[in-house]
């Protein structure tokens, strides 16, 4: 029996960490007014090419015009931590 591993879980062990963007942006009617718009995705530190790739298209096809934009990262899966134990209990 094989046990399927999920996407995300290989993303993180190939080194991928969560990605969150806040995106500002220029409503098109009105440019003096700014909207917000939050991107989440697994992505590589520290270049993110999933950002670039989605900030590219934004750009390319939508009306939007960017203002700023806010990333943030963590990565989820870490070298654990290791303590010595001074004793050795037994519960029943």
């Amino acid at each position: 029996m094989t046990v399927a591993t999920s996407r995300d879980f290989a993303a993180q062990l190939a080194g991928y960490s969560l990605t969150t963007a806040e995106i500002l942006y220029r409503l098109p009617d009105h440019p003096a007014l700014l909207q917000s718009f939050i991107w989440q995705e697994y992505d590589l530190h520290p270049r993110f090419p999933r950002l670039q790739r989605f900030l590219d298209f934004w750009a390319r096809n939508l009306d939007g015009k960017l203002y700023r934009v806010t990333v943030a990262h963590n990565k989820l899966i870490t070298p654990a931590e290791v303590r010595l134990v001074t004793g050795d209990y037994r519960v029943h």
